[in-house]
């Protein structure tokens, strides 16, 4: 992938969708819309597509025409102030509205994800309650309201999983440690290893486990991450670049140059033939799920 100026395409692709999407809401065509704007139909298709950067006060003189709300234009210029970032951080956590979020658009859209969880099972394959202890514990003081709905879009997001049309493909390992570091007590642990023995069932889903026997391995030093890949048009060129993006405390990385993303499918490679095979994978996580179930 060819890398200009403007550096990381992540913020601008998902600025575009959320700029379509508020037009597409305000029933305007690209025609009107540019009419309105005093721009070409050939600028609206740039920013909407994210091929161009974007300034924060153009963004709020779309956003005042799309009638869009005021927390939803702010995160928006935020994130317009990021579109020249060679790499960037997503850290707005709370002032992001409900319904925005880069991470979650980015794998509505993508085709297959290679996942890499260290020291917690990837919210794709959390359970209820084992999602809700982890945003407790992450967001300390959150209130019964936000909480729910926190959990309730963590778990719509995996319908992605079993979708009828092109259901989401997912490689994913874990450390072993995810196994045996209790989240929530007994039941939780025990429910949500059982769930992780059905999803390795499903035919778009390969799941390994890196057992502490491997010793040193390239995840050891990445920590956790996820590759998304998007799919290809009829020329066989990607619709979006692979990213990557890595979680963390204060907000999240995402990385789309070529060199970035070959750096973390050669830490995938290394950490996948480290794993146990998918078999012995599943014999060793019933194995951990029966001794919480008898704790």
């Amino acid at each position: 992938m060819a890398e200009g100026p403007t550096g990381s395409t992540v913020p601008r692709r998902q600025l575009g969708r959320n700029l379509k999407e508020l037009r597409n809401r305000a029933r305007l065509t690209v025609r009107a819309a540019a009419k309105k704007l005093e721009w070409s139909e050939a600028k609206m298709w740039r920013i909407e597509t994210g091929q161009t950067p974007l300034r924060s006060l153009d963004v709020q003189a779309m956003c005042q025409v799309y009638g869009a709300p005021p927390d939803l234009t702010e995160a928006l210029m935020g994130l317009a102030k990021e579109t020249k970032a060679r790499g960037w951080w997503h850290a707005y956590g709370d002032s992001i509205p409900e319904g925005f979020d880069v991470y979650v658009g980015l794998e509505e859209a993508a085709e297959s994800v290679s996942v890499y969880g260290s020291d917690l099972v990837p919210g794709l394959l959390q359970t209820d309650g084992y999602a809700r202890e982890i945003i407790r514990t992450h967001i300390r003081g959150i209130g019964d309201a936000d909480l729910d709905g926190r959990v309730r879009l963590r778990i719509e997001r995996q319908a992605l999983l079993t979708r009828v049309t092109d259901p989401l493909a997912v490689r994913v390992v874990l450390g072993e440690a995810v196994l045996r570091r209790s989240v929530g007590g007994p039941e939780v642990m025990a429910r949500q290893l059982a769930h992780l023995v059905y999803v390795a069932g499903l035919p778009n889903i390969s799941l390994r486990v890196v057992p502490f026997a491997a010793g040193m391995h390239l995840g050891v030093v990445t920590g956790p991450f996820v590759i998304l890949r998007f799919p290809l048009t009829g020329d066989g060129v990607a619709t979006e670049p692979p990213t990557v993006y890595a979680d963390g405390y204060t907000g999240g990385l995402y990385l789309d140059k070529e060199g970035e993303v070959k750096q973390y499918d050669t830490a995938f490679d290394g950490i996948w033939e480290a794993s146990l095979d998918e078999q012995a994978s599943r014999h060793l996580i019933s194995e951990v799920a029966g001794s919480y179930g008898q704790g």
